[in-house]
């Protein structure tokens, strides 16, 4: 069995996170949860903010920014501005924009989607992520300091042994 090569997985990725994207859109926006009238404002300031980061994540990037997971010649590893406090910022911003659209909807059925797009945007960043380290050097070391996406560091106890050499 032929293994498929990195770019056609990545258009997958990038396929699958596309179609989820719109689905969530599209999907009937009613049936879950009563909105109260603060909860719709605060969903489109949430919406308005996710989608700031991804501007500003991805302005970043400069030349380096491509619309799949795979490093292109123009890149660069980038730890500063909001990739100091995650690795992810385009997709942390999507996420926040995502989560706080459907939480302003609503509806389960955009919940489910979005549940979807978290599992997927997860896989889609760590197979990022093992392609980043092979890239560059300090990687693995970045990765270890910094969260993926939610800008917060969990508690370690001082007893439990971590191999900071992983990518998580």
């Amino acid at each position: 069995m032929r293994v498929p090569d990195d770019r056609v997985i990545a258009r997958l990725l990038v396929a699958g996170q596309g179609v989820l994207l719109v689905l969530l859109v599209v999907v009937p926006g009613r049936g879950g949860w009563s909105v109260p009238g603060a909860l719709v404002v605060l969903s489109g300031v949430g919406t308005a903010v996710g989608l700031g980061i991804v501007l500003v994540g991805g302005t970043a990037l400069g030349r380096g920014l491509t619309a799949t997971p795979l490093p292109n010649e123009h890149a660069q590893l980038r730890t500063t501005g909001l990739y100091r406090f995650v690795r992810h910022p385009i997709y942390s911003g999507l996420l926040l924009a995502s989560a706080a659209f459907t939480l302003g909807t609503g509806s389960v059925t955009r919940l489910v989607v979005l549940v979807l797009l978290v599992l997927l945007l997860t896989m889609k960043a760590r197979w990022e992520e093992v392609r980043l380290a092979r890239r560059f050097d300090g990687y693995a070391a970045y990765a270890a300091r910094t969260p993926r996406f939610v800008p917060v560091r969990p508690h370690r106890s001082p007893d439990r042994c971590v191999d900071d050499s992983t990518v998580t």
